[in-house]
């Protein structure tokens, strides 16, 4: 990670952040990696689950987006916290609720217990996401922001890639073992993991700069001159409720969330209604789409760094997710032809989703950011219920998930035009 920001003769800064890459990055999307596999496992459950415990299609949208109403509610009591009890103890703290609530998923027998299961998931979990985003607004600066959170973010389609295979694996190779079904072994394999990573948390994260040991005087110095607050940014959580441009934002999040969790939910049984009928051969079809998100978020969380421009680096991937989810529709039949149609949708939504959270970043900082995040986030996460409901509901009526995908694609366009016509700049309002 030391090729992360541009180096220069004679800049002190560079031998800094490699340095910081290197300590924080990778127990970071570690982190983020098994929070989102942990959220969307769940897709792949549905193979075996619904059958055997005969859920409809609309029950499980429902349960499979309920995390999010769970997650919305009490995020942003967690995020007001973090900066009191620090974001060591609080990510500590979720990291072991929801590792423990994810292994339990194995006890679901009826569709509400698979409802309340689900809430508590994101009961749990709710704030990691803003926090993480907070956490880094306290080390990297504006002109860093970008590429770090997709350096930490690309665990997302990271657990796509790891989690489409290894649960496709854990389902079919130790179904019926001990008595449990495949899909009980792999809650209880995937959610144990989330409980080691919080215990380390405690010895690994440092909550500032100035409680990291291994940063000498100077080096925490350059840190906190970085990341100050410059007059145009929001100082006060009040202020951050008052401003128009922290709802825009967060119902631009809104339109992006919405089609990014109903893929990642419906995933797998959007490519078996293509034919790909073999669990372990979904397990790896699944993870194409995230390899490509994985490679392109980063791609334009860099590019979005070196050009100083946010907006377009949001938008137009976004209008392109919307055209190639309407052309995963056309494609319905051939296989080959929907999934590159899905492929490029899912590396254009995790592109929008990344560059999005440079600007919020960038508009609020001091105390009012865990705060301001962590609404902006509250607000558009509620897509994550909707978009996965919205699908399930669609296909329930009509059979197909045709309409579904026409929905997604409307709402990464309105995510687009929302970037492009807002006021999201630095002024103050």
């Amino acid at each position: 990670m030391s090729a992360i920001y541009p180096s220069a003769a004679g800049n002190p800064a560079s031998a800094l952040f490699s340095k910081l890459n290197w300590r924080l990055l990778p127990f970071l999307i570690a982190c983020y990696m098994f929070a989102y596999l942990d959220r969307v496992n769940v897709g792949f459950a549905k193979l075996q689950m619904q059958s055997d415990l005969g859920f409809s299609d609309a029950a499980y949208g429902v349960g499979a987006g309920i995390f999010f109403i769970g997650y919305v509610l009490f995020e942003l009591p967690s995020n007001l916290m973090l900066p009191k009890i620090g974001a060591r103890r609080t990510f500590s703290r979720i990291l072991v609720l929801w590792g423990i609530t994810s292994a339990c998923m194995l006890f679901v027998r009826s569709v509400p217990a698979f409802y309340a299961m689900r809430f508590l998931l994101g009961v749990f979990e709710a704030g990691f996401a803003p926090g993480m985003i907070y956490y880094l607004s306290c080390w990297y600066g504006p002109a860093r922001m970008a590429r770090a959170i997709a350096l930490v973010f690309v665990a997302g389609p990271l657990g796509g890639i790891v989690g489409g295979p290894v649960s496709a694996w854990l389902m079919t190779r130790l179904a019926g073992v001990g008595g449990l079904a495949g899909w009980q072994w792999m809650f209880v394999v995937e959610g144990l993991p989330c409980i080691v990573l919080g215990l380390l948390t405690l010895r690994v994260l440092p909550d500032r700069p100035a409680d990291a040991r291994w940063l000498g005087r100077a080096e925490q110095q350059l840190l906190e001159d970085e990341t100050a607050p410059t007059p145009h940014h929001a100082d006060s959580f009040k202020a951050v409720l008052k401003s128009p441009r922290v709802y825009a934002l967060a119902l631009a999040y809104f339109s992006i969330i919405f089609p990014i969790y109903a893929i990642s939910f419906w995933l797998p049984t959007l490519l078996r209604e293509q034919g790909v009928n073999d669990t372990l051969r979904l397990g790896w079809y699944t993870a194409i789409p995230y390899v490509a998100a994985a490679v392109c978020m980063y791609l334009a969380g860099r590019r979005s760094d070196r050009m100083g421009e946010r907006r377009l680096h949001c938008a137009i991937p976004a209008l392109g997710a919307a055209l190639c989810l309407i052309a995963t529709v056309l494609a319905d039949g051939n296989l080959a032809l929907a999934l590159v149609a899905l492929t490029l949708g899912t590396a254009c939504l995790w592109m929008a989703y990344t560059v999005f959270w440079a600007i919020p970043s960038e508009l609020v900082k001091g105390t009012a950011a865990a705060g301001g995040i962590a609404l902006i986030n509250t607000v558009g996460l509620s897509g994550g219920f909707w978009g996965p409901a919205v699908l399930g509901w669609t296909k329930g009526w009509t059979g197909s998930m045709h309409a579904g995908l026409f929905v997604m694609a409307a709402s990464a366009t309105v995510a687009a035009l929302l970037i492009l016509t807002g006021k999201l700049t630095l002024k103050q309002d």
